[in-house]
């Protein structure tokens, strides 16, 4: 189109990077590194700005008020074009979190003042973002506020959209029989839901943003939802699966997605495995259904396994996902 793209991925991998940082920072600032604590007062400042123009009032952020989503925002001709397309990169915004204990900010009286003077000083920056709510001597730092927070699960865990019985998709499946047009000048270009190869040449024809399950993305999305549990505790509750009446706590949410993820691997009760589809020598044979291989992404429907068949350096992260679910059994 000639334009530029504000992206919510883009920008939520910035605020994750800048959040991460400053943990790594305060850790070494803890244990006495020097500069380390200045460090972690220059990641704060970044991922609060970030937050800020993530969720800037009015078209300027990435937060859709009407859908409840965050969307990126495509600038063509002086126009500002928000393109409403429920995927992945509205989700990314959820997995920028830390929490900060208390214990942690008093240990460093340099942080904690730099801290501060954010709030006091910076109120258009502080006032209407996660990133400054305190509670039970800890604070949370995250983009999405309680109520958005709760507004984007609520796409994220409906089973039209996202939820698969194998984990989170990475497109909503609304698109299946809904697919979105965004049309520029005289061309037409479509997005439809294809939950295993991919039926365009884009991202080389690899489709596993245009519907399929992502693993590295569930696993981020399964950790967040854990770090938010610690700082909401167990009275903060959403609906799983959306519209089923059914409430869980975001840690009950987090181990629910961790086993329809390792179910990707597991026996069904008629014997057969998900991630080998249907393919029968896989499924049957002694010699071969107990070898699990490691697929870079899944069918967002029937959880075949799809795309390259070893990608064990994300996909194994399953195994910790089963470690810690066998701990709390």
């Amino acid at each position: 189109t000639g334009g530029h793209l504000e992206q919510a991925d883009g920008t939520a991998w910035m605020a994750f990077y800048a959040a991460t940082m400053m943990s790594i920072a305060l850790e070494l600032a803890a244990q006495g590194v020097p500069g380390a604590e200045d460090l972690a007062s220059k990641f704060f400042e970044h991922f609060v700005q970030i937050v800020d123009a993530t969720n800037a009032a009015g078209s300027t952020g990435l937060w859709d008020e009407d859908d409840g989503f965050y969307y990126d925002h495509l600038h063509a001709d002086g126009h500002l074009v928000p393109l409403k397309l429920r995927s992945l990169v509205g989700v990314l915004p959820l997995v920028a979190v830390e929490v900060l204990d208390a214990d942690t900010i008093d240990a460093l009286p340099g942080f904690r003042s730099r801290m501060q003077w954010y709030l006091d000083n910076r109120p258009d920056l502080a006032g209407h973002i996660s990133s400054m709510e305190q509670a039970g001597g800890k604070r949370l730092l995250a983009v999405p506020s309680r109520e958005r927070l709760v507004r984007a699960l609520r796409h994220v865990l409906d089973e039209s959209e996202f939820l698969s019985p194998y984990g989170i998709r990475s497109l909503s499946k609304r698109y299946a029989s809904e697919p979105y047009v965004f049309r520029v000048g005289d061309e037409e270009h479509v997005v439809r839901y294809d939950p295993a190869e991919s039926t365009t040449g884009l991202f080389g024809g690899n489709s596993n943003w245009r519907g399929p399950i992502w693993f590295p993305i569930n696993y981020l999305l399964v950790e967040t939802l854990r770090v938010y549990h610690r700082f909401l505790g167990d009275s903060f509750t959403v609906e799983m699966p959306t519209g089923s009446g059914q409430l869980m706590n975001l840690a009950q949410v987090a181990d629910d997605l961790a086993t329809r993820l390792a179910g990707l691997f597991t026996r069904r009760a008629d014997g057969t495995r998900p991630v080998f589809g249907g393919y029968q020598l896989l499924q049957d044979d002694p010699a071969w259904r107990d070898l699990i291989p490691f697929h870079e992404y899944f069918h967002g429907d029937t959880g075949a396994g799809l795309g390259a068949s070893h990608q064990t350096g994300w996909t194994g992260l399953v195994a910790d996902l089963i470690i810690r679910r066998g701990r709390d059994l």
